[in-house]
């Protein structure tokens, strides 16, 4: 039966999830992983050093202010899972890091990189809530590090997207909507 052919080498699939179970993990992700990582290690640094404006163990309502930066990272949050959730994925979801879709509308109009200005906003409500320098200190490395990624997650995309990314990312900042200087 051989027809002097070799057969075909079909290329070996990325790692990856089936795309029904990305969907399922990504709310455990947000509900449990996010806030393990996002106020679970914050609240375990403020322990580490002196919690300004705390008395009785109770925050100060200058502390409470840090309510506010929690809340709209929280929110953010939510409003980027749903919008990427509202987005054509692929039957295939690749778990390697690599861009599969280029998201530009919803928080992604507004900012190049949503999710880490969510995650800055609760590390700094952390850090306020608590009055605490160490995780102020955790915030500050959290920003250069965010910055690292940033920069290498473009140029994949650059890669990836060519023209199609660098529109984009004329148009839209990396971080905040700031008027941007002629």
């Amino acid at each position: 039966m051989d027809n002097g052919k070799s057969p075909e080498q079909i290329p070996p699939r990325p790692p990856g999830i089936p795309r029904w179970l990305a969907i399922t993990l990504a709310p455990i992700v947000l509900l449990i992983g996010a806030p393990a990582v996002h106020a679970g290690i914050p609240w375990l640094l403020s322990h580490l050093g002196p919690r300004f404006g705390w008395a009785d163990g109770s925050p100060s309502v200058w502390n409470l202010i840090g309510v506010v930066s929690l809340a709209v990272g929280a929110v953010l949050l939510v409003w980027i899972m749903i919008f990427e959730f509202t987005q054509n994925l692929p039957e295939w979801v690749p778990i390697d890091w690599r861009p599969v879709i280029l998201m530009t509308g919803g928080p992604y109009a507004l900012s190049r990189n949503p999710m880490y200005i969510a995650e800055l906003a609760l590390w700094l409500g952390m850090a306020v809530l608590y009055g605490s320098p160490v995780v102020l200190a955790g915030f500050a490395i959290w920003i250069v590090v965010m910055r690292r990624l940033t920069v290498k997650e473009e140029r994949g995309l650059e890669s990836a997207y060519g023209d199609i990314y660098l529109r984009y990312k004329a148009r839209v900042p990396r971080w905040l909507v700031l008027p941007r200087r002629a």
